[in-house]
């Protein structure tokens, strides 16, 4: 029955069991077909009778509908002397007639209007977060109801292949795994890469507990609200790491934005690991570093104050220590450096720093 759906078909099944119903016919299909093997309710079961039987029906139908247009239907009248005559009835004016109207416009359009596309929404990338899956893409957080507070739940299936990954990962800390499933909430705006925004009164519940979301720093700062890191939440620890279905409910307020909400299974790096990575990728040219001071020890003829020399300190201004792995932007027009090291032991729990152009 399932393999016969349309489309619309597909989206009312998912959305009937809560799960997400963005993506391709294909993609469709294949969740459709799980929701089937994996959560084969009565009440499923009945759903699908009931779009299959809706479909037939409308089947059934349509050859009843679609009148050839050259047929002409007549009707019986009497006569002067009061015998029945059946007279052909004229045809209806081409403007009316079913097939054209129906058919193939409708109101001046085409029968199938061209789909709208909507930009993909974008995160940008964490550096911290090596992206190994998208369990889920953006998909937007519609309100239900005209209430403040909402909630949006979505399923997804762990594969085989998922689950090795978690379970044969290193512990970062004692119950965090490198490897994890993680929660990316922002702002629905595909002109360019979003940064995570919690939308208000977030809650997150994965099946059936609750998920800890990043609270509210205080602020020092008289008159200041205080402000919430808002970092990609980590659901591994709730999530059942078999074949079963896990349903993660977003509780959001509804005050006007839009938010979109992703999943992702991501590795987890650390400061050491990065820098690692940053030694085998970042490493300039001597050359590079003494075309650019040539570049400050120019003389301008435009300019009348001359350079004559350049000091830079061999002390890390981030913490007055001595550089060991001097490092500096390259969209960085001075010639001070900062220590490697501890810029990312001050970064790693801030996960949205850039490192793209170190």
């Amino acid at each position: 029955m399932v393999m016969s759906f349309r489309v619309a078909d597909l989206q009312t099944l998912l959305g009937f069991a809560g799960w997400s119903k963005s993506g391709l016919k294909h993609e469709l299909m294949t969740r459709c077909l799980q929701l089937v093997q994996l959560r084969c309710s009565p009440e499923v079961l009945k759903k699908i009778k009931e779009l299959y039987e809706t479909r037939n029906s409308k089947k059934s139908l349509e050859p009843v509908l679609q009148r050839r247009p050259t047929e002409t239907l007549q009707i019986a009248t009497l006569d002067h002397t009061g015998s029945l005559t059946k007279v052909p009835m004229p045809p209806p004016p081409p403007n009316l007639e079913y097939p054209v109207q129906y058919g193939k416009y409708v109101n001046g359009l085409g029968k199938f209007p061209p789909k709208v596309i909507k930009p993909e929404v974008r995160l940008v990338k964490l550096p911290f977060y090596e992206v190994l899956d998208e369990l889920m893409k953006p998909v937007e957080l519609i309100p239900q109801n005209a209430e403040k507070i909402q909630e949006s739940p979505c399923t997804f299936v762990l594969s085989p292949r998922h689950i090795e990954l978690i379970r044969n990962s290193r512990d970062l800390h004692p119950g965090v795994k490198s490897v994890q499933v993680v929660l990316r909430i922002c702002y629905t705006d595909s002109s360019c890469p979003q940064e995570d925004q919690y939308p208000p009164n977030i809650a997150v519940k994965v099946n059936h507990n609750y998920c800890a979301v990043p609270g509210y720093y205080p602020s020092n700062k008289p008159g200041v609200e205080p402000k919430r890191p808002c970092r990609p939440v980590n659901l591994t620890h709730l999530l059942y790491l078999s074949t079963t279905s896990n349903r993660v409910t977003i509780t959001w307020g509804n005050f006007g934005k839009s938010y979109s909400a992703a999943l992702y299974l991501v590795r987890q790096l650390t400061s050491d690991e990065l820098l690692q990575k940053l030694k085998t990728i970042g490493v300039k040219h001597p050359e590079l570093c003494r075309a650019l001071i040539k570049e400050k020890l120019r003389l301008d003829p435009d300019s009348e104050i001359a350079t004559t020399g350049l000091r830079v300190s061999l002390m890390c201004p981030l913490v007055k220590m001595r550089l060991s792995i001097p490092c500096r932007s390259d969209t960085c027009a001075h010639l001070q450096c900062f220590d490697a090291v501890f810029y990312l032991q001050m970064n790693e729990k801030k996960t949205n720093m850039d490192v793209s152009s170190m």
